[in-house]
């Protein structure tokens, strides 16, 4: 039986590679984002009968129309890789607006949520039953970096979101794990590159990795069987400044 993957923000950075690498490995890949340019680009480079479906995980209507295709088209789906997330700029928190915490905690947190819901539904009622749900958290969702609330906030809530769904899916053959990501090697990690404010108050030009070691760590988590679930992986830069004072 074919396997289904759905991978949010799947257009570019890390969730490119996370299409390809479960293509290049069997699985056909639903690649899901906002730029249909982008999500259409990766879908033909994975092949493997992958398709593209616009979504914006921030609408629940369009994330309910997302797994309504899937199931119309594939009638399951094994995998969802929760991984669209934004930053918001690093300044006091009383210095950001509202719409830029509700941007974050929107994208981030209720995105994730909608996709998990949809993924448990369909998971549950499908045949056979079960799935897996892997969430990309972070290190943040541990350890925040100075003037980062919207963004520690939601990866800290996507741990909570990880646990209960870990929990609810018992009886329904569904596991939910998640990657915490430290520093992978994409637009995202533009300022660790250039120099980034540590909690000293000092800037730092911190480590990277390639994003293909964080694809590698997300497929071995999806091709495990049902009955093992890898909770918590943290993927990271050896020297990054998080294990200890810095």
């Amino acid at each position: 039986m074919k396997k289904i993957a759905v991978v949010t923000g799947g257009g570019r950075g890390i969730g490119r590679f996370v299409c390809l690498s479960l293509a290049t490995n069997g699985w056909i890949v639903v690649v899901a984002g906002k730029s249909l340019e982008n999500i259409t680009k990766v879908a033909k480079e994975a092949g493997n009968e992958s398709i593209a479906i616009q979504c914006d995980v921030t609408d629940s209507q369009s994330v309910k129309n997302l797994f309504s295709q899937v199931k119309d088209k594939f009638s399951r789906v094994d995998l969802l890789f929760n991984n669209a997330g934004i930053s918001s700029r690093y300044v006091s928190m009383d210095e950001l607006g509202a719409d830029e915490w509700d941007k974050v905690v929107n994208t981030n947190l209720n995105g994730s949520f909608y996709c998990t819901q949809n993924a448990f539904g369909l998971m549950k009622s499908q045949n056979p039953q079960g799935g897996r749900i892997i969430n990309n958290g972070s290190i943040a969702a541990y350890a925040p970096r100075p003037n980062s609330a919207p963004y520690t906030a939601t990866k800290h809530a996507i741990t909570g979101l990880t646990k209960s769904t870990s929990l609810d899916g018992r009886s329904f053959n569904i596991a939910c794990g998640q990657i915490d990501i430290g520093n992978a090697d994409t637009e995202l990690a533009a300022t660790q590159k250039a120099g980034i404010t540590q909690a000293n108050g000092m800037k730092m030009v911190e480590p990277t990795i390639n994003p293909q070691h964080v694809a590698d760590a997300v497929l071995h988590m999806a091709n495990l069987p049902l009955d093992v679930n890898v909770l918590f992986m943290t993927v990271m830069a050896t020297n990054m400044p998080y294990i200890g004072r810095g």
